[in-house]
């Protein structure tokens, strides 16, 4: 739960020093956890199986530092150890999260995350002017929130907007109107921070939540209309202008003629150029952790600006980790995919509903990944692996936790 809470706050956790303690906090407990298996005697991971790409990817990592395959040997290696604390934090959550009680708290830690950096960053907007803002780094017209960068921010809002959302439709109780009095507040800053992926990824969700809430073809036709016109003309009347020509620049962008584009920062270059990358490293990549060096000798651009990451989650990953990482990917996503399904219905009352808005909070992070990188930043990851444990973790009370352990 502190991990959950504290982690996103230092700018989403970007400094590498921050990293540097989550990544020993995490092994350190870690090691309390094996010592008190070793002791009871017991082993449960609950739906493990997502952990095992995620090893070996970890091991890939490795492979191309010890190899010299990647281009960047020392980012490689911390990414591999990242990696391997992010993964021993989802074993965690799975052995001693998976309860509805404590699921409970880290719900509405992930919404009062949310709700802190929403308001923060509303304030940010409003009153900012010098450098620093509470935290010393934070730049007038520059990021959202802690996040320095706006996109980073949306995948916040995103995660906890979709959870909030599958609480209220799936529980459809009185409780609802509680959890949708949440979402204003974090949909205002998400149209404020001006991210059109995040507008994007929302409406993803706004859209799947509708198909959720009725069977009935006519009405989910209806209701999805509506909801789409009526989400799209709030988000143009909080936005205005300066949300309009945002999304008019989005053209420019993916032209290959633009002048964005010779300076470097065109997307649709970035993306041509993350697959010549591929095209040299097929099989191993270029490194997981080394895109930042190893593009340089593929961007075809003035120079200006050099891409650090592909601003496509998808695309990075098969230039970095080459066919192998990216099949370790496919097998990660096809894994919670078949859990999600397996077991989006199996729990009544509030464990549907957070199964529900986990998987709208991870939909809405694969739509994102299309465009931009927000997971790459640790306090995002925490937020994400959360949501994974929740939508695929079977989901017991804690009297039969108690009931378990006493029969150990």
């Amino acid at each position: 739960m502190y991990v959950v809470m504290i982690t996103p706050i230092p700018y989403g956790t970007i400094e590498p020093w921050w990293k540097a303690v989550f990544i020993c906090s995490v092994f350190a407990v870690s090691i309390l956890a094996v010592l008190e298996i070793a002791i009871k005697g017991a082993v449960n991971l609950n739906s493990n199986s997502a952990l095992l790409p995620l090893l070996a990817l970890s091991a890939l990592a490795f492979l191309q530092s010890w190899t010299k395959t990647s281009a960047d040997n020392f980012e490689t290696r911390f990414f591999a150890l990242q990696l391997l604390a992010l993964t021993a934090f989802l074993a965690l959550l799975y052995r001693y999260a998976a309860t509805e009680q404590r699921l409970r708290i880290l719900v509405f830690v992930i919404i009062g995350v949310a709700l802190v950096s929403a308001v923060f960053g509303t304030l940010r907007v409003t009153t900012q002017h010098d450098l620093g803002f509470v935290l010393p780094l934070l730049q007038p017209k520059q990021g959202f929130a802690q996040f320095v960068n706006k996109n980073h921010f949306a995948f916040l809002m995103e995660m906890a907007f979709g959870l909030i959302v599958g609480l209220a439709v799936a529980e459809r109780s009185k409780q609802s109107a509680i959890y949708l009095a949440f979402v204003s507040p974090l949909w205002v800053a998400l149209v404020l921070s001006n991210s059109r992926g995040g507008i994007v990824a929302m409406l993803v969700q706004v859209v799947i939540a509708a198909l959720l809430l009725t069977r009935q073809f006519v009405l989910r036709a209806a209701l999805v209309a509506a909801l789409v016109a009526g989400v799209l003309l709030g988000t143009v009347w909080v936005g205005g202008d300066r949300l309009v020509s945002n999304f008019e620049a989005a053209s420019r962008e993916v032209s290959a003629d633009s002048t964005i584009a010779r300076e470097g920062g065109s997307r649709n270059e970035i993306w041509r150029a993350t697959l010549k990358l591929f095209a040299a490293h097929p099989v191993l990549g270029a490194g997981l952790g080394g895109y930042w060096i190893a593009i340089t000798a593929y961007h075809d651009a003035s120079g200006t600006l050099t891409p650090q990451e592909a601003h496509n989650d998808y695309l990075e990953l098969l230039a970095s980790g080459g066919v192998l990482g990216f099949a370790l990917g496919v097998w990660f996503v096809a894994i919670v995919v078949q859990s999600l399904r397996k077991n989006l219905w199996s729990n009544a009352g509030f464990g549907r509903s957070v199964r529900v808005g986990a998987a709208l909070g991870l939909a809405g992070v694969a739509v994102h990944s299309l465009l931009d990188f927000g997971l790459h930043l640790m306090g995002n990851a925490v937020v994400f692996l959360t949501l994974i444990m929740m939508a695929t973790a079977p989901i017991e009370s804690e009297k039969v936790v108690d009931l378990n352990l006493q029969h150990r």
